[in-house]
């Protein structure tokens, strides 16, 4: 299939007009995520995210679906009363942009329509923009907080909510701007926000976070076998739907597109994310965990080194929670 707007939107309407008829509970379907926009295919490869509002209980809540080997539908079941608050929804930093730049495809009684609309009134409005960000940079200083208290020794799980801490921090910075960054382009859409706002330090300061001073390009081209077999290994039924069979392709050509191109660093986040994911969905002293630690230990994200930037963390978080209020400040709130 050639990748285009015009065949996505092909799969949409056929998915939409097949589900629809064969699930009575549907009452409206929205599209989300990159294929909203222009840029929408990394590496040759796309997922469609697509938002299903159900009018009874759902049973799932997140459903992956394999259309050919380079794009796939990612599809969200979401019960309707969790848009019952449409204004406290354009609070939310997730759901509210989500909605925001949402394309709304199947809506026969109008519920999207008009929970668009309160959504979008005053969604640019300075006072919800600070509540978006904050919420964000207080569940990143939470978990900053946590360790400081705590001082866990580094696993997958205490590395995933390091990752989670600095997932927030950076979409706290990106919103001041925009929507919340996406998975596999975050830093290469964090260095254009952060220089658009003439904090091009908070970029150099992430990689930092993620252990790039103490890696060679090199190294991260020979991490890609090893992440793949991984991947490969992990049992489709323990591990979340993030990391199904079918998105391999579509993390692998990911990687090398970002790493072939002139900020090649940037594939680390999806990287060392993903691959966190893996080793928390795995058992214990699996080859995947030992694959892990072996990498997270070159970065200097394990041991000694995980202490180190737990502190650096929380320079950071300065930094982040400065900025918003700087920010705050020009636009007279704060």
């Amino acid at each position: 299939m050639r990748i285009n707007r015009g065949s996505l939107l092909r799969v949409i309407r056929n998915t939409i007009s097949t589900r629809t008829r064969s699930d009575r509970n549907l009452i409206s379907i929205y599209l989300a995520g990159s294929v909203v926009g222009e840029d929408y295919a990394l590496g040759g490869t796309v997922d469609i995210d697509l938002f299903f509002i159900h009018s009874d209980l759902i049973e799932i809540e997140r459903e992956i679906v394999r259309i050919t080997d380079e794009v796939h539908l990612d599809i969200a079941h979401h019960d309707q009363r969790d848009y019952n608050y449409p204004k406290d929804l354009r609070l939310d930093p997730w759901m509210g942009p989500t909605i925001n730049r949402a394309e709304i495809f199947f809506d026969p009684g109008h519920f999207m329509d008009f929970t668009q609309a309160s959504v979008r009134g005053q969604f640019d409005h300075p006072d919800n923009v600070l509540a978006r960000v904050r919420a964000q940079a207080e569940k990143a200083r939470n978990i900053w907080f946590t360790y400081e208290m705590e001082h866990p020794e580094a696993g997958p799980g205490e590395v995933a909510d390091y990752l989670e801490a600095l997932w927030n921090a950076g979409n706290a910075i990106a919103s001041l701007s925009g929507p919340p960054m996406t998975e596999r382009r975050y830093l290469l859409q964090f260095q254009q926000r952060t220089e658009a706002m003439g904090r091009s330090g908070l970029y150099a300061g992430f990689l930092g976070l993620l252990g790039a001073p103490n890696l060679e390009m090199e190294q991260i081209h020979e991490w890609l076998p090893a992440w793949d077999r991984c991947y490969t290994a992990l049992d489709a039924e323990q591990t979340p739907a993030r990391l199904h069979p079918v998105r391999r392709l579509y993390y692998l050509r990911g990687f090398e597109e970002i790493l072939a191109g002139e900020q090649p660093g940037a594939a680390l986040w999806p990287l060392l994310n993903t691959w966190t994911l893996m080793a928390k969905s795995a058992p214990e002293n699996s080859t995947i965990q030992d694959s892990w630690h072996d990498v997270f230990e070159t970065a200097g994200l394990l041991g000694e080194g995980f202490g180190e930037k737990i502190e650096a963390l929380d320079a950071f978080l300065d930094q982040t929670e400065e900025s918003v209020d700087n920010w705050a400040r020009r636009q007279g709130i704060l």
